[in-house]
């Protein structure tokens, strides 16, 4: 088993972690150990990237027309 040490120099970053940690039931090692994990190995939930797609639907506006991608491509590429 290997060992890492990180340095977090931002208050807040450390904070938002050890409150996950505590929430999650583990220690702040575990936690990082977890996120990690997760970011490195698991695949995204499909509800995740729904989410994240409902997330940007949401910000774009109403009544405006959108383009259609493959126009967008078409023009890029010169066809």
């Amino acid at each position: 088993m290997g060992e890492m040490r990180i340095r977090i120099e931002d208050d807040h970053l450390l904070t938002r972690i050890s409150d996950l940690a505590q929430l999650n039931n583990r220690s702040v090692d575990q936690e990082v150990e977890s996120l990690l994990r997760a970011a490195l190995f698991e695949p995204p939930r499909r509800e995740d990237l729904r989410a994240v797609a409902e997330r940007i639907a949401a910000m774009t506006p109403k009544g405006v027309k959108q383009t259609d991608s493959v126009e967008i491509l078409r023009e890029i590429r010169g066809n």
